[in-house]
């Protein structure tokens, strides 16, 4: 055991010590996966070591490196190794932790991890929350709580969401018994922020019809622009509607650390419910997500179940069983992860590294802005950029589409960066978001560099 785990442990340190010097991930078919991994279920065991190495040649070949610098597609990740370790624990150690009576200690590492967050986005110490797999389990509970709290859990209410919300918000919705026509997307103006003049009047008229407004679902960091919708407009709103105010703050809530960020995200200590995913900003490894409600006692009016099998895991004073407060019975210790790094880093470090992510964004806006074939399609915002390219002269509206998925495929192809793309007012554009704290302003000049080539050669093919 000794033997093999430092043998996985020199092998994951080689990948780190050569993420720069490789490619930032690849693809493959499903027939090419198939070939490789495709096999009926062993009747006899094998020995490890074989296995092992197929692991590097057949399977983690063929994704990408999220954590890689030239990595800049949807919202990446980049675990700092503090964080890894701190995983490799709660799994060597076998933690469960749906229960204080067998995991007080990792129970209480959890509720000092949830008092820092909180701290972090300015939410009220009295709050109550816990850790999530991420932002799509983290919704769900948030807006069960906001279910509960002002419906009674009946799903017959409406929800205001814009057009640039996260997927996540409709899924939960719907999982909760929400019908399709209760979850009303309005337009975002001109920003892509919900507009709070458009949900008034959208309140108003619902209950004119006698449908039961309850929830307005905000975000602060869109994932298509980085956009924070007008939270303490929303919040007002809010409370003169009698309305619950729920944030996805999944990606953008953190930026409130640093000076800039808490200009961005004024109101978002008036949420009622609020997401964030650690595993984004907070640089941790997959899974981290959490949930923050303000109101205590509404989660777990909403999800404790104690049946006889459990009475001996029946709390006492000032104990918390995270099991009442979510979905898992079963849950892995996620805050041992976010302990150790925040810990061993500190808030100064996680300040530098998130500042750092939108300086670099806006490093990249004034090069798109600088340069005739390029054009912004939204100013950067928490550390996401969205451009395309236009051409010098410009290329007529009707190709540029065509163009662009061009680009962004010969990109991909080159295997140097990895963008992805999003559709804004009917748009096809590129987006990047430079989070990794090893991504560096000569990569994401070497990038531009890239695209202005590859658009040109593209643009000049027959």
């Amino acid at each position: 055991m000794r033997r093999l785990g430092h043998e996985v442990v020199d092998r994951v340190v080689d990948r780190w010590a050569g993420l720069r010097a490789s490619s930032p991930g690849r693809t493959a078919t499903r027939a090419e996966m198939e070939r490789r991994l495709r096999e009926p279920l062993p009747r006899s065991g094998e020995p490890i070591e074989p296995l092992l190495e197929r692991f590097w040649t057949d399977i983690e070949p063929f994704a990408m490196k999220a954590d890689h610098p030239r990595f800049l597609a949807f919202i990446p990740s980049a675990p700092t190794f503090a964080s890894v370790l701190g995983d490799w624990l709660a799994t060597g150690c076998s933690v469960f932790q749906g229960t204080w009576l067998e995991s007080a200690g990792p129970s209480e590492v959890e509720l000092v991890v949830l008092d820092w967050l909180k701290e972090c986005v300015g939410y009220p110490s009295s709050a109550e929350g816990l850790l999530t797999s991420g932002g799509s389990a983290a919704n769900l509970i948030g807006l069960a709580a906001a279910r509960r709290h002002a419906l009674g859990g009946r799903p017959e209410g409406v929800t205001y969401l814009s057009d640039q919300s996260h997927s996540a918000i409709d899924r939960a919705l719907r999982i909760l018994g929400f019908r399709r026509e209760d979850i009303r997307r309005l337009p975002s103006d001109d920003a892509f922020r919900l507009r709070p003049a458009e949900v008034a009047a959208a309140v108003h008229e619902d209950r004119a019809r006698g449908r039961h407004p309850f929830c307005v679902a905000a975000t602060a960091g869109t994932t298509s622009t980085g956009a924070v919708d007008p939270l303490p407009e929303l919040a007002d709103l809010c409370e003169a509607e009698d309305l619950w105010l729920h944030v996805d703050g999944a990606y953008g809530a953190f930026a409130r650390v640093t000076v800039r960020g808490r200009r961005s995200l004024q109101g978002l200590e008036r949420a009622d419910s609020l997401v964030l995913d650690p595993h984004k900003w907070m640089y941790v490894g997959f899974e981290a997500g959490c949930v923050l409600v303000r109101r205590p006692g509404v989660l777990a009016a909403e999800f404790h179940v104690l049946p006889d099998y459990l009475q001996d895991a029946a709390t006492s004073a000032g104990e918390v069983n995270f099991a009442d407060l979510g979905i898992q019975l079963t849950r892995r210790a996620r805050a041992l992860k976010l302990w150790l790094s925040m810990k061993h880093h500190g808030l100064a470090a996680l300040i530098a590294a998130v500042d750092r992510t939108q300086h670099l964004a806006e490093l990249v806006g004034r090069r798109v802005e600088a340069e005739a074939a390029l054009e912004l399609a939204a100013p950067p915002s928490l550390g996401i950029v969205v451009f395309r390219y236009v051409g010098d002269p410009a290329v007529p509206e009707a190709e540029l589409e065509m163009l662009n998925r061009a680009l962004l495929d010969r990109l991909l192809e080159e295997e140097r960066f990895i963008v992805s793309s999003t559709r804004l007012r009917g748009s096809f554009v590129l987006r990047l978001c430079p989070l990794n704290y090893r991504t560096s302003p000569s990569d994401l000049e070497e990038l531009m560099d890239d695209v202005l080539r590859l658009g040109a050669d593209l643009s000049l093919a027959p």
